[in-house]
């Protein structure tokens, strides 16, 4: 029996799957399946599949798609690891990744559920790392995520038992249904964390946050949902109505935004950028996105900058601690 199941959902990302799959069994840590979900692709997933020779992987497909949670959710009740991890099929992971969760998970005490790492957002067009994230929080989360989302699919491991006793990811969501299955495992589990970027998490078109009118619904049905739990952190409720109403901009309904955006101005009075993209709505979607993109290619070199010296800033410190030890 294989210590770890990987998940890998797959849907209509052939181009990318090769990676991913490499990146796992590239890892320094070798105990583990790699179950991989074809979601109803229509392209050549299966010759992409077809190319690994490794008996350790597992090949499902779906007939007809179930979305994401449902792709993981095969996996999950496929899965005969003790641990089980998901790598979405656009990322990769570093070589130490598996090993260093593993060693987190082992050691751990049974009210830890899981452990999530950092990850580099990373430009598909130029490879360039657009920002890098270093998680610190770890504990009890159940508050923490509804201030920040700080914990991204493809970073994290956790113990099988958690989805034993709390059930899969809720298919009825299509989109953010990993970060309501978060929520449901903070509220009964605490997590670890691993404060190092060991995932690539690629930026690209094809990315389902990309799916406009999958990410409105997704996102209106969580906001509804864990109402109670936003609505004490005004600044996050507010921040999540504002960036529903710049998709709703992107989708074509500015009237829509206008009012999602004078919902973030209520409830959150101090953040500027509300009141800005409720005014840009007025000038119709296409200069709201043409000014938006404006101000992001004025930011990006920034990011790029700030990313460099978080890296430089890491690689230090983990020089120093090595010299420590």
């Amino acid at each position: 029996m294989p210590k770890v199941s990987v998940i890998i959902p797959t849907h209509n990302r052939s181009a990318y799957l090769h990676s991913a799959v490499t990146s796992v069994l590239n890892q320094t840590y070798q105990d583990f399946e790699i179950i991989i979900v074809n979601d109803a692709s229509s392209d050549n997933t299966e010759d992409v599949v077809a190319s690994f020779t490794d008996s350790r992987i597992k090949y499902i497909r779906h007939e007809v798609s179930k979305g994401d949670g449902g792709a993981r959710n095969t996996g999950i009740v496929n899965a005969a690891g003790e641990f089980i991890g998901f790598l979405d099929d656009d990322d990769q992971w570093l070589p130490d990744k598996l090993g260093l969760q593993v060693a987190v998970l082992e050691k751990s005490p049974p009210h830890v559920g899981g452990v999530y790492t950092g990850q580099f957002d990373i430009d598909e067009t130029d490879g360039k790392i657009l920002s890098v994230y270093y998680p610190r929080e770890k504990g009890d989360l159940s508050k923490h995520l509804f201030e920040k989302m700080c914990i991204v699919t493809s970073t994290v491991l956790f113990k099988k038992q958690v989805f034993e006793k709390l059930g899969m990811f809720d298919e009825t969501i299509p989109y953010c249904n990993d970060y309501d299955m978060w929520i449901r495992i903070a509220k009964a589990y605490h997590f670890e964390c691993i404060g190092e970027p060991l995932v690539k998490y690629l930026i690209h078109a094809k990315k389902l946050s990309n799916n406009l009118q999958l990410s409105i619904k997704g996102r209106e049905v969580i906001l509804e949902k864990y109402r109670p739990d936003f609505s004490v952190h005004r600044k996050a409720y507010g921040r999540e109505y504002r960036v529903l109403g710049e998709i709703y901009c992107y989708a074509g309904d500015v009237k829509k935004a206008r009012k999602i955006f004078s919902k973030a101005i209520k409830l959150y009075p101090l953040e500027i950028r509300s009141y800005c993209h409720y005014c840009l709505s007025f000038l119709g979607t296409n200069n709201f996105k043409l000014i938006r993109g404006i101000l992001q290619q004025i930011m990006a070199p920034l990011r790029t900058r700030k990313a460099q010296l978080k890296l430089r800033a890491f690689a230090a410190e983990r020089s120093r601690s090595d010299l420590i030890l």
